[in-house]
């Protein structure tokens, strides 16, 4: 199978990128400083992600649209503004995740932005759902690019006018030399940042931009510490076709109107595990030493007895100690709870904390 390259790859490699295949694309995990120093930029200052490998799904249409989508995703769409993005799922009818998304309201439809590895996947499941009724479109002449941190704003700014304005997870249309390009609020990395979807011809030209103003490039392996510090989820580690929602303690991403009129794909599962509870739960653990346990790692209680598994694990350099996700058996999920971690043969003490591990700094309002 031929290696995709995005728009921006002759960016990445004059900014000496080492690269790595992910989801049959040839993406930057990092570049010559290093991810621990691309990390501490995006918290300080503005970084920007070539997030070009996802998908971007537009479906045409109207209120009937609307509520036809409605059957398929766990959200209340008849009462989301216009321009207004949700986060939610792809599930199947036992609410096990396909895939974790981002649904926009626009004109004339739905924009749906979808993880790079499950993108044709989704579209065959979606369009098979909605039987074949609408028009969609999953893009390739369009890329999607990230700029994220405290001084993001001010540099987009400085480029484009007006996208201060919005608001965190609201989007609109803004002119970039001749072409009109769709920026959301929005992002994955704990930070007030923009997702910028423009065509694939100018998306070289605006990054350089960005660059000039001082933004710095930032490859996969600080996009995947920023967003574990955040607490944020990576599909294909911490949710997957063996998880639900309540599983992954994201209940707070189904509309509360959904869950008490359900509808939806997945809803009896969701509507079950509410009222009777889960075996497993998704938390937050703190390792005591410095200690690294990534994924796969065993967890232990007390009397030397497997009580889940870590699906996430690295060393947060915005708080200087190691961090991970994982999976536990619900009766050992409160706060606090003692746990042993199984690394390289030895058992090291542990602790479930609170989510997230790097205070979130969305901007809830516009400027």
């Amino acid at each position: 199978m031929e290696i995709i390259k995005t728009k921006l790859y002759n960016l990445h490699q004059k900014h000496r990128a080492k690269f790595v295949p992910f989801a049959g694309y040839q993406m930057p995990i990092q570049y010559s400083e290093g991810i621990i120093v691309e990390h501490k930029y995006t918290r300080s200052n503005a970084g920007l992600f070539d997030v070009s490998h996802m998908g971007q799904l537009f479906i045409k249409g109207d209120n009937e649209l609307t509520n036809d989508l409605e059957k398929i995703f766990p959200l209340d769409l008849k009462n989301i503004s216009l321009n207004q993005s949700k986060y939610s799922f792809l599930m199947n009818e036992e609410a096990y995740i396909h895939d974790d998304l981002i649904i926009t309201k626009v004109k004339d439809g739905y924009n749906i932005i979808l993880n790079a590895a499950c993108k044709t996947q989704d579209y065959k499941i979606i369009k098979q759902l909605l039987n074949d009724k609408y028009e969609m479109i999953l893009n390739s002449d369009l890329s999607l690019i990230a700029i994220q941190g405290p001084k993001a704003v001010n540099i987009l700014e400085e480029i484009i006018k007006g996208p201060e304005k919005l608001n965190f997870m609201n989007g609109d249309w803004f002119k970039y030399l001749d072409e009109k390009i769709y920026i959301t609020r929005s992002g994955y990395t704990g930070e007030d940042g923009f997702e910028i979807s423009i065509n694939n011809d100018n998306v070289e030209e605006l990054a350089e931009n960005l660059i000039l103003k001082g933004v710095k490039l930032i490859g996969l392996g600080a996009r995947d510490t920023l967003r574990l510090e955040a607490g944020l989820c990576l599909y294909g580690h911490d949710i997957d076709l063996e998880t639900t929602p309540i599983e992954a303690n994201l209940k707070w991403a189904i509309s509360k109107k959904r869950l008490e009129n359900g509808g939806f794909i997945g809803f009896d599962k969701i509507d079950s595990q509410i009222k009777s509870g889960t075996k497993r739960l998704r938390v937050g653990i703190a390792p005591e030493d410095r200690i690294i346990a990534r994924e796969k790692t065993k967890i232990y209680n007390n009397n030397n007895e497997i009580i889940g598994e870590i699906t996430s694990g690295t060393f947060g350099p915005s708080i200087q100690k190691p961090i991970t996700l994982g999976y536990v058996q619900s009766k050992y999920s409160a706060l606090d709870t003692k746990v042993l971690l199984e690394v390289r043969s030895k058992k090291y003490p542990a602790k479930v904390c609170k989510l997230p591990f790097y205070k979130k700094s969305y901007v809830k309002g516009a400027n």
